[in-house]
């Protein structure tokens, strides 16, 4: 005798089919979602050893570079001796009988140099962040703009040209010399060569100070010059020592267009007669060096190296420590 599926019976079975496939269903997405969570969780572990990986290069580079130098100049620091690398006054490496490596001269064209660029640079390139970012309406400030990604983007050999072509002729003449090649042209150039990216840095800092700081003074009365020196400055003050640092960085490294110049002769620095750098004596001396000599110049770029440690060090405290006193 055959069994008979009455309608509710059958109603039974599809809704447990139905179920079961439901069931089916869920299992499958959750298995979906886990796959895609997995995949996720992957490429996360990837991207953060990516960016281990590059971090690390970054701190290799930089331990390379100071484990070279320090093997390829302590040589000749040793046979020269310390203190008299470091405080002799001549420079007359190519002398057959008593050469002398005396580098006091090169270190102090190097530091009224970058000091000259600076005192001249920060203020007109702060000033003129503040007239781009506060001041000038939008189609002039696109225009300077142009011309200060123009002067940014400008090789160091073409700024050496024309301040031999045209900045050392107008040094002569003006102050009757025999040659323009000085501290004075160096100092000059470098601060044109400084002067974007102070602009564009502390123009980048004026702009995030928040709209309300400044509305906030002059409804206190302020003038607008007040609210830009007063409270927009101080409040860009991390971005505007930023734009400093870079600026004392591209002046001590300068070497092309100084070497057109300030004329590359060891003096003790003067305003008004010739010098040469600790960058352009590298520049200007490799391609001959042999011996001592070329050691000497590693020698000078370890100091160099130091030397600009020290600066960002320093700077970088006395900004950390005015911005905690604050």
């Amino acid at each position: 005798m055959n069994e008979s599926i009455t309608p509710k019976g059958e109603g039974k079975v599809k809704t447990r089919k139905k179920r079961d496939a439901e069931a089916a269903n869920g299992a499958f997405s959750g298995e979906r979602i886990d796959a895609k969570r997995s995949t996720k969780d992957v490429m996360e572990h990837v991207m953060r050893g990516v960016f281990v990986i590059c971090g690390l290069v970054a701190v290799a580079f930089v331990l390379v570079i100071s484990i070279y130098l320090i093997i390829s100049g302590i040589p000749a620091i040793r046979e020269v001796g310390l203190w008299n690398f470091l405080s002799g006054t001549d420079w007359h490496p190519n002398y057959k009988t008593e050469p002398s490596y005396g580098i006091l001269p090169m270190i102090l064209t190097s530091i009224y140099g970058t000091c000259g660029a600076i005192i001249i640079g920060v203020p007109i390139g702060f000033l003129m962040a503040v007239f781009l970012s506060k001041v000038a309406n939008r189609k002039l400030a696109a225009v300077i703009r142009e011309v200060v990604d123009l002067l940014a983007g400008i090789p160091s050999v073409v700024y050496g040209l024309v301040g031999m072509m045209v900045l050392l002729p107008f040094i002569r003449e003006t102050f009757n010399l025999p040659a323009g090649d000085t501290l004075f042209a160096a100092i000059i150039v470098l601060t044109i060569m400084i002067l974007p990216s102070i602009i564009s840095v502390s123009e980048t800092a004026l702009n995030a100070v928040p709209r309300e700081y400044e509305e906030a003074s002059l409804a206190l009365g302020a003038t607008e010059l007040e609210t830009y020196f007063r409270v927009s400055a101080p409040a860009a003050k991390s971005g505007i020592a930023a734009a400093v640092v870079l600026g004392v960085g591209r002046a001590i490294g300068e070497a092309m267009a100084i070497l057109m110049v300030a004329g590359n002769v060891a003096n003790m620095p003067s305003l008004l007669s010739s010098v040469k750098f600790l960058t352009t004596a590298i520049a200007g001396e490799m391609s001959y060096a042999g011996g001592l000599h070329r050691q000497a110049l590693f020698s000078i770029g370890l100091v160099l190296f130091v030397f600009i440690m020290l600066i960002n060090a320093a700077l970088n405290f006395f900004f950390k420590r005015d911005k905690e006193g604050n």
